[in-house]
């Protein structure tokens, strides 16, 4: 069994269903109203778990009732609380989340307990950092903690995936101790500096990342697929045709997936593929964790 270590953020997702986006100053009446455990750490672990993948995940929320449900919500997708922890000085992480009849999405995070997830919690988690197979991290956290991971990973030789959402400001260090990064085509841009929007984009803004020290790149690109390139192989992989409902937690989804599949050796294009087919079965369903597939749907 694949092992896999989460290193990231868990909210509280309340997530409102209407017809358009308000424009600023406007009030529109909204639909339906959903409460649902979200984060990007916790989507992707769970997304790793339903996988297959035996997950560690190193989290912190807040002593309060959405703290309770989160563990209590990641102990029934068969991830252990031993690495996630709880924090009386603050509350637990929420994300406001606006979804429109498109299945597009508006979303406002609280950070919350997160940005109290510091370097000092990987010290506590050395077991689980020696055991897992791969690592897996986003930016909801603060980057000192994620700087401290990719400086672990290089010296451990672990693969460390860095999913780079939400995109910020990066040491340069960080790009040379990554196994693989993972912007969709906005934080692709922002990090980079070049434009990221058409096909001849893709493989110039992916050699900038490679030229930074990151041995693969993929570029997430929604609707239309993937783009793969490291040193020896470049790969334009497209995803299905769904309907959206909601694609909240669609990277995370494939970012889960992915680590499990590479982790169990999987080839680049085998492992792309599968996480993109569980990407899109997950577009195809409300909420963030509760629309991550299982194994069995996503090998159909």
């Amino acid at each position: 069994m694949a092992k896999i270590l989460v290193v990231g953020s868990s909210n509280t997702d309340l997530v409102v269903k209407t017809g358009r986006f308000p424009q600023p100053g406007e009030t529109v009446m909204g639909g339906d109203f959903f409460l649902f455990q979200g984060g990007k750490g916790a989507n992707q672990a769970v997304a790793a778990a339903r996988m297959g993948g035996e997950v560690a995940f190193i989290s912190k929320v807040g002593a309060d009732l959405f703290g309770s449900q989160t563990m209590e919500s990641l102990e029934r997708a068969g991830i252990p609380r031993t690495w996630m922890s709880m924090d009386a000085s603050t509350s637990t992480g929420v994300a406001m989340i606006t979804v429109n009849e498109q299945g597009e999405n508006h979303i406002v995070v609280v950070p919350g307990a997160n940005a109290l997830l510091l370097p000092d919690s990987l010290d506590e988690a050395k077991d689980a950092l020696a055991t897992a197979d791969c690592w897996l991290c986003q930016l909801e956290i603060p980057v000192g903690t994620v700087v401290s991971l990719a400086e672990r990973a290089k010296s451990s030789r672990k693969k460390l995936i860095l999913n780079p959402a939400p995109a910020v400001d990066l040491p340069e260090s960080v790009y040379q101790h990554l196994f693989l990064i993972t912007p969709n085509e906005t934080e692709a841009s922002l990090l980079s500096g070049i434009p990221c929007e058409q096909e001849e984009d893709y493989p110039r803004v992916a050699q900038w990342f490679l030229n930074k020290g990151v041995q693969q790149v993929v570029i997430t690109l929604g609707e239309k697929g993937v783009f793969f390139k490291n040193a020896e192989l470049e790969l334009r992989i497209p995803a299905p045709s769904v309907t959206a409902i909601d694609t909240t937690a669609a990277g995370d989804v494939f970012n889960g997936t992915l680590a499990v599949a590479l982790a169990e050796g999987q080839s680049w294009e085998k492992a792309l593929q599968i996480a993109i087919q569980a990407a899109s079965l997950s577009v195809t369903r409300m909420g963030a964790q509760a629309s991550a597939p299982f194994r069995s749907e996503v090998l159909k």
